[in-house]
């Protein structure tokens, strides 16, 4: 699946927006930062904002994060003015009032024009996605970020909050990824499921990194699995076994269960509790196992680790089969059962 297939899927500012946020490439957070700052404008209705405002917001919101993991590959060397370098100068002062201090905001200033705020919308491959989300207008002191009516409605929109976790989400997952020791982890050897928290870890320190569901319902279109409907924030939010956990227990009474994982990533998926509990122990639907490929090839689409996890499975979880594609890795798993 490419990204514009992906889209096809649904084809408007979310489905930009999602592009965006979990396709495009992360040599750094900025991105994430950036994003959040446009929800956070957004779910207050402002259509202009000067940059230094915006900036402080901004800037605020990566140095809560740049005190927990690292904002780029800790191999990396930063340069005495590089903004990451500045923004860990000035990260206990900042965290302390709560704001940016003067440094941070002139750093912030002068860095996002050029850098962030030309490459959000940018995704692999010289491409950009169909929407845009913001505007920068003006010079010199008088720029002003002005928001699109999609970011505006966007942010207003039934799926806002969980837009704003799937970006939350994304942007644990590939800070993570950064950090020495897990980050190799992570990307080497894929996620682990912890199943009394729901959260995603590596695989060594069981660290927890994310949460399940808000780290795949966005390659879902923030639907289910299931009846394919909108996972409303009130709705009760379960974790579907799309092949049903019970038959890895089933085959023990006739001989050992020789097919794949069903606690692993592959067959997880994001479902109403209502439709999870109804479904229960049954076998996937034709339609259901169509969107599984799907979601499964989305997230293949996205950087590591969730796809290196996904990578594993396709190699490895079918044991003497070697498959390229996740209809086909499916259609396998059918038979095996």
């Amino acid at each position: 699946m490419s990204g514009r297939d992906f889209y096809a899927q649904d084809a408007s500012a979310r489905g930009s927006w999602r592009l965006a946020v979990l396709m495009g490439a992360n040599s750094r957070t900025y991105k994430f930062a950036l994003g959040q700052a446009l929800l956070e404008f957004g779910r207050h209705g402002q259509e202009a904002i000067p940059l230094a405002e915006f900036a402080a917001t901004y800037s605020l919101g990566l140095v809560r994060h740049l005190t927990q993991n690292p904002q780029a590959p800790q191999a990396e060397k930063l340069g005495e003015n590089d903004f990451l370098a500045v923004a860990a100068q000035e990260s206990a002062a900042t965290l302390e009032t709560g704001r940016p201090t003067e440094r941070l905001l002139a750093a912030a200033v002068r860095s996002m024009p050029t850098m962030v705020m030309q490459k959000f919308h940018n995704l692999r491959g010289d491409t950009a996605v169909p929407h845009t989300f913001y505007r920068l207008t003006g010079t010199g002191r008088h720029r002003v970020v002005r928001l699109t009516p999609d970011l505006l409605q966007l942010a207003h929109s039934e799926q806002a909050t969980g837009l704003a976790a799937e970006l939350g989400a994304r942007w644990n997952i590939v800070e993570t990824s950064f950090a020495a020791g897990i980050g190799r982890s992570l990307i080497e050897e894929g996620i682990f499921v912890d199943w009394d928290t729901l959260q995603i870890t590596d695989k060594r320190r069981r660290r927890s990194v994310t949460g399940l569901v808000e780290a795949t319902a966005g390659f879902q279109h923030g639907r289910c699995l299931i009846c394919d409907d909108v996972l409303g924030l009130s709705d009760a939010v379960a974790v579907d076994h799309v092949f049903p956990f019970s038959l890895m227990h089933r085959f023990d009474s006739v001989g050992a269960w020789h097919g794949p994982d069903l606690d692993a990533l592959w067959n997880l998926a994001p479902a109403h509790a209502t439709c999870n509990g109804t479904k229960s122990d049954r076998l996937p639907s034709s339609l259901e196992l169509a969107y599984l490929a799907a979601r499964n090839e989305a997230i293949m689409q996205s950087p590591h680790p969730l796809r290196r996890t996904l990578q594993l499975s396709l190699r490895s979880a079918l044991p003497g089969q070697r498959v390229s594609s996740w209809p086909e890795f499916l259609r396998a798993v059918q038979i095996a059962v």
